[in-house]
């Protein structure tokens, strides 16, 4: 009989915030030991969330978080920058996946057979995984960030660009991990400059 294939799913956290890295994991479910209750990270509360991950890194054959700076955000630009942290996460695994599938419409240059998938994260268990695992490690860092920056409130909103964040982006203008490459980072920079 043949082994079954080894699908490692993939995914980011923190494309659209204003501060901090982004975030893929790649995970490598083991269909032995399935994980009840993976879904869209952003379906499940952040306690559930927890949960799930520890769930996940105890049971998958194989996972990674990994990222991209703020600085290589603002010189690569976000896109790029969320498929350096994947291809990061898929080359930190320790184990070779026969095919790598990717939440959403890009994937990053490896050697391995690859494909996009939209909505993803909601059709498959491995990127579900990923997309838990990405999420709980940059919300964690985003917390720990909160402790050098409290002005921002990032431990709330983890960077998003809520009313909250950009009244602080306002009043104390930016920080080191704000993203300049951001248009109301860069209007803030701006205003504090001037």
């Amino acid at each position: 009989m043949r082994p079954a294939m080894r699908i490692c799913g993939v995914d980011e956290a923190g494309r659209g915030p204003l501060a901090g890295a982004v975030y893929a994991a790649a995970v490598i479910l083991d269909p032995s030991r399935p994980i009840a209750g993976l879904a869209d990270s952003k379906m499940l509360s952040e306690k559930r969330r927890d949960h799930l991950a520890i769930l996940i890194r105890d049971q998958s054959l194989a996972c990674c978080v990994a990222s991209a700076s703020v600085e290589e955000i603002d010189a690569i630009n976000i896109l790029q920058a969320t498929l350096l942290a994947m291809k990061r996460a898929i080359e930190g695994l320790g184990m070779v996946p026969d095919e790598v599938v990717v939440d959403g419409l890009h994937v990053p240059k490896t050697s391995l057979r690859s494909r996009a998938l939209v909505q993803g994260d909601r059709l498959m268990a491995e990127i579900s995984a990923a997309s838990i695992l990405a999420k709980t490690v940059r919300d964690a860092e985003m917390v720990a960030m909160h402790e050098r920056f409290p002005h921002y409130g990032f431990a709330q909103h983890k960077g998003y660009g809520t009313a909250a964040h950009l009244r602080a982006l306002n009043d104390h203008g930016p920080c080191p991990i704000h993203r300049r490459s951001f248009a109301p980072v860069r209007a803030a920079a701006r205003d504090w400059e001037s």
